[in-house]
């Protein structure tokens, strides 16, 4: 009868000090933080920010200068105005950076006109 008993119980007790073992560590994992991460981002949610339209006016482009006429200010590579840093100044488009994230802005086309006769 001892041996029954003693069958029986030591898958049971087995899982049972497996349990044990993973649910503190479980809730250990839980508290431990990634040391790479500053500090107060749980607290914090960080909402997206919509893209906002930026006119992009006029590219002055030669082999001596490069400037970019955005939001009605002339702008050279590695200036900035509000939110917006120009990054390169292409002939036909702009690389910049509005509130950290990487844009790029063109020209709008004209409209063609077609000429009377």
């Amino acid at each position: 009868m001892r041996k029954l008993v003693r069958a029986l119980l030591r898958p049971c007790a087995c899982l049972a000090a497996g349990i044990l073992i993973l649910v503190p560590g479980m809730a250990l994992a839980a508290v431990l933080q990634d040391p790479t991460r500053p500090p107060g981002l749980e607290s914090r949610l960080v909402a997206p920010v919509p893209e906002q339209p930026v006119s992009l006016d006029s590219i002055l482009y030669s082999k001596d200068r490069r400037v970019a006429i955005i939001e009605g200010e002339a702008l050279r590579e590695g200036q900035g105005v509000d939110r917006i840093r120009v990054i390169r100044i292409y002939e036909n488009r702009v690389l910049v950076t509005d509130n950290g994230r990487e844009r790029v802005l063109y020209l709008e086309r004209l409209p063609q006109v077609r000429g009377t006769q």
